[in-house]
């Protein structure tokens, strides 16, 4: 993916530098070697990106992931400002073509003086309008990078359930998701910074909803202690998703993606972590008990369908159920035409890492992207993740824990 991001900011380096180059350096600059110094970024930044790309490595999404991302952060930043200023300057080339092609075509009598329509003006209003959106646009990417990956949120929930036995009123669970262990192999101190908010929230459980690495299970070996931190009354439970089966990394056969992913759960056991592979385990509170209930991934093509509800689930009828399914998509397939589970957490979309006033991009691909969703009595709850795939930022999907408070009643 982050590949495929690559080349999309090529493009909007080369062609926005065409335009800029030809409308505004050509005809003011007059030094031909400050007018060739402008290509120097762009250039460079091609060249770093087919030298860690082809140069020297047989898988660079896993052995070069943080050096590209960093790359893609600056050819981002570089890339989009320029490309909104050009679609602006294209904007204002034909409100003024327009304008001069009306301003010339109205006919005058001798005593009567035309007004004409300031071109020139309009074009410099369009001008200054992409440069200002450019500039914050590129101080947005430059803040997602550097401060929105550590921009820790706790979303409280207060949960409504039905059915919920008595001894569970108050109940705190804590999800977490898409910790992407990676992706921070350069940034430790992130992940030790989430173990001290989730622990500081005192829940009761924490719950984790899958995408623990991005490639392969050596990735959690630097992070096993920092994550064997996390502290609740009744434990830790993981599931595994899509990224956690290996599949984005070139093995040499199936037998060793699966050992692999075989060694990632029992890293997790290690660490403390109860692994839910299609099955469930109950928790007790006083007299009551609930049903929290894993399966292995379930999406969309050409996502993992490894998912086998109807077994988990053997056993918990007549229960309070919790899933943890790490695609949203299963909620509306499966999860509400079959069954009766109260409340799905889920993870996934990250938002896009990118949402502004509410808007993500997430939404043209999920029905249910990011927050609490319900139909009927069934509740999903969508969190968008703590770590990144590809871009290494984030903005407006801040990295999120969420704590559940369970209460019984209506489901509002």
């Amino acid at each position: 993916m982050l590949q495929r991001f690559a080349y999309i900011f090529v493009l909007m380096l080369f062609v926005p530098d065409i335009y800029i180059y030809w409308g505004y350096i050509e005809r003011r600059v007059k030094s031909k070697g400050l007018r060739l110094l402008y290509w120097l970024p762009t250039i460079a930044l091609t060249a770093a990106f087919v030298v860690l790309m082809y140069i020297g490595s047989n898988n660079p999404m896993s052995e070069r992931s943080n050096a590209i991302g960093w790359l893609s952060i600056l050819m981002m930043a570089f890339g989009v400002p320029k490309f909104i200023f050009m679609l602006f300057g294209l904007l204002g080339d034909l409100v003024r073509a327009v304008g001069r092609l009306f301003t010339s075509s109205r006919k005058c009598s001798d005593n009567v003086q035309c007004s004409t329509f300031n071109v020139q003006w309009t074009h410099r209003f369009f001008t200054i309008t992409g440069t200002i959106i450019g500039l914050c646009l590129f101080c947005m990417i430059l803040y997602a990078r550097v401060f929105g990956l550590r921009h820790f949120v706790v979303n409280e929930v207060a949960m409504n359930i039905p059915n919920l036995p008595q001894s569970f009123e108050g109940y705190k669970m804590l999800q977490v998701s898409d910790i992407h262990s990676g992706s921070f192999r350069d940034m430790p101190d992130i992940l030790e910074e989430l173990v001290k908010h989730v622990n500081e929230q005192q829940a009761d459980v924490i719950l984790f909803t899958g995408d623990l690495v991005n490639q392969r299970s050596s990735e959690l070996e630097q992070f096993m202690q920092i994550l064997n931190g996390f502290r609740a009354t009744d434990g830790v439970y993981s599931i595994l998703g899509n990224h956690d089966y290996g599949r984005y990394f070139r093995w040499q056969g199936a037998d060793d993606e699966k050992r692999d992913t075989d060694r990632l759960c029992n890293l997790q056991r290690q660490m403390g972590w109860k692994m839910l592979r299609n099955e469930h385990d109950i928790l007790h509170h006083g007299t009551d008990s609930i049903a929290i209930i894993g399966v292995e991934n379930e999406g969309n093509p050409p996502f993992p369908q490894e998912a086998d509800l109807p077994r988990a689930m053997r056993g918990t009828e007549g229960m309070t159920k919790i899933l943890l399914t790490h695609d949203p998509t299963h909620w509306r397939k499966e999860v509400i035409p079959t069954t009766d589970i109260e409340l799905t957490l889920a993870g996934h979309t990250h938002g896009t890492q990118f949402i502004l006033f509410g808007w993500s991009p997430a939404q043209y691909i999920y029905k249910e992207w990011g927050g609490l969703y319900s139909e009927g009595d069934q509740q999903l709850y969508v969190n968008v993740g703590i770590g990144f795939v590809g871009l290494p930022f984030r903005f407006g999907a801040w990295p999120e824990i969420t704590v559940f408070t369970l209460h019984k009643g209506a489901v509002e």
